[in-house]
């Protein structure tokens, strides 16, 4: 039984230390420039060096965004920027341009590429074409079921692998290529820099009444007919292997470190239940809870299944989370928990003890203590020192999380 790669997002720093804390097999993070998410920190070159060897100590694997469709003006700066990932040591390129493809190939030929979803791979053919190009990877269009998805593993090379998303955020657009964010706003999504609108509030004008704005459903307050619910295929892990997929990737580089540490231990959890338990017992819920647990809009399973009108959700656009990060563990000694503040929290509260790979501990705050020792009853200055009586070892990183009032059923349609 092969072992599936587990794919997390890294948007900065944190958020990498917080995705290889949590059980990622590989990263894929960003430069300054060429990459989808331009409203993360990223990484410059010297960061990239870093972050690079970091991953590298821990086993993990390092994938850099090139997946823009850049203008002819900004390709002039492309060879410096494949120069800084070949220094780097990055493991690949996820490239969605063919002239970008080509630039790499003659720069960087011994650097492996892999295929952004955003090329639109939907059919054997143009991924074996690409695998006679030198790609060894393909990112399958997000709008493929599963069956398709068996299909062409089927009709492939042994050794290309092919990449799936398996949660995150959705587009409205076919992979991703939207072009409503440069219309409205003059930022392009496709150069990273999109404004989503598809998740704005939308009425129906008729040309001769422009003062009269029409709901396009039967409600007063118009419809979000463009808002996509998002991917959640954690109950999905047998299936998703079963056709064929090599690596489950987590959208989120724009997302909190306390996010990419959630999601990212819940997948690797589930991954590893499924490769120690192949005869189906049943996941521990508590693994499946987790995914619950961090602002999320209503899940679904995507087009794996073909029921993609499922996919969209029209009341609103808000988020969802049924729990506030409060702290992060710095260490545990003397009976204690020493912590750096994220949240107010009280003396007497009951947090969660999130640490990675294994079941979170409900504990009463006990015995608060700012970062000189002193008692205080309650933990309300953004990023202060702080501690608590605690038996039992957690290692720094773990996280502080506190019950919050936002709750749902745990449904993913």
């Amino acid at each position: 039984m092969y072992r599936p790669e587990l794919l997390c997002p890294a948007g900065d720093r944190e958020r990498l230390e917080a995705a290889i804390r949590f059980g990622a097999d590989a990263v894929y993070l960003g430069g300054t420039s060429f990459g989808m998410r331009q409203g993360a920190p990223n990484f410059d070159a010297a960061a990239l060096c870093e972050a690079v060897s970091l991953a590298h100590s821990k086993g993990v694997k390092v994938y850099l965004t090139v997946n823009t469709l850049p203008r002819t003006d900004e390709m002039e700066r492309l060879p410096a920027f494949v120069a800084e990932a070949v220094r780097a040591g990055v493991d690949a390129m996820i490239i969605a341009d063919l002239g970008v493809f080509d630039v790499v190939r003659h720069l960087a030929p011994e650097m492996p590429v892999h295929m952004s979803t955003q090329t639109g791979i939907v059919n054997a053919a143009a991924a074996n074409f690409l695998y006679k190009l030198g790609v060894r990877r393909v990112v399958l269009a997000r709008e493929l079921s599963l069956e398709e998805i068996r299909a062409i593993r089927q009709s492939i090379p042994e050794d290309m692998e092919i990449e799936v998303f398996v949660h995150g955020a959705m587009c409205v657009s076919f992979s991703g290529r939207c072009l409503l964010s440069a219309y409205f706003t003059d930022r392009d999504a496709n150069r990273g820099a999109c404004a989503q609108p598809c998740r704005w509030k939308y009425s129906l004008v008729e040309e001769k009444r422009p003062d009269t704005p029409m709901p396009i459903r039967e409600t007063p307050e118009g419809t979000y007919i463009l808002n996509a619910r998002d991917l959640c295929m954690i109950d999905h892990i047998r299936e998703l292997r079963e056709a064929g997929v090599s690596s489950f990737k987590i959208e989120g580089r724009a997302k909190s470190a306390y996010y990419v540490a959630t999601v990212t231990g819940a997948y690797r959890m589930a991954l590893d239940w499924y490769l120690a338990h192949p005869k189906g017992e049943p996941m521990p819920a508590w693994i499946r809870e987790e995914v619950f647990k961090v602002s999320h809009r209503r899940y679904c399973t995507g087009f794996f299944f073909s029921h993609p009108n499922a996919c969209q959700y029209y009341d609103n656009s808000g988020y969802i989370a049924s729990c506030d990060v409060v702290g992060v563990v710095d260490r545990c000694e003397g009976g204690r928990v020493y912590a750096t503040q994220r949240g107010r929290f009280f003396e007497g509260d009951t947090l969660e003890i999130a640490a990675p790979l294994r079941e979170p501990v409900c504990v009463t705050v006990q015995d608060l203590q700012n970062g000189e020792g002193e008692r205080v009853e309650t933990a309300n200055h953004a990023m202060m020192a702080l501690s608590f009586a605690c038996e039992g070892n957690f290692p720094a990183g773990s996280l502080l999380r506190r019950q919050s009032a936002d709750d749902e059923a745990r449904e993913i349609v």
